[in-house]
């Protein structure tokens, strides 16, 4: 029997991953690989009926739209090299990251993520980011200069300027409020 290709909205972390691979064994597929947003199924042939109401069930979607599918791709590449930490080692452009990883050239990425999200690319990236120094700051574990390496920012000054434009307020000022106004990242 030939492997089946699910593509699954919503896919932000590896419990989500755990979730939608225990799930799918639990209705009797044999899974032979997940990752974020993808699934690949080896056996039986997949039942859209009985998979579309489990994975909404647990806030996933199933993607069957190309367009959809390349959009979510684009954000789940995103917010899995911002949650890895692996920012800090990439060594080329994320233009290029993206436009390598997805196949297909990045002003055609650029217009179809635009279209779909009404957001750009580079904002979404910011979002996101912004989002993880939320989390980072919370912890209270890691100074600022710490968390600005980690996601990729050039100097703390960097990191600051992007914060204060999506939050109003300042890393340091964010961490001293021990507020907890963060938002799901499968929400941005």
């Amino acid at each position: 029997m030939a492997q089946q290709e699910l593509f699954i909205k919503n896919m932000v972390c590896d419990r989500c991953i755990w979730v939608v691979r225990t799930e799918l064994e639990r209705l009797g597929y044999s899974v032979a690989q997940v990752e974020l947003g993808r699934v690949v199924i080896s056996s039986p042939a997949v039942d859209i009926t009985l998979v579309r109401p489990m994975l909404e069930g647990h806030g996933f979607a199933l993607l069957t739209d190309k367009t959809t599918r390349v959009v979510n791709q684009v954000k789940t590449l995103i917010i899995d090299l911002i949650q890895s930490g692996r920012i800090a080692e990439l060594r080329t452009t994320l233009s290029d990251y993206l436009s390598e990883n997805v196949g297909l050239d990045y002003a055609h990425l650029s217009h179809l993520f635009s279209s779909t999200e009404n957001l750009t690319i580079e904002k979404f990236w910011i979002m996101q980011r912004v989002e993880r120094a939320k989390e980072l700051l919370s912890y209270d574990e890691m100074p600022i200069s710490d968390i600005a390496k980690q996601l990729g920012y050039s100097s703390v000054a960097y990191l600051t300027n992007q914060f204060k434009q999506i939050t109003g307020l300042t890393p340091a000022t964010y961490r001293n409020q021990n507020t907890a106004d963060r938002n799901p990242l499968d929400w941005i």
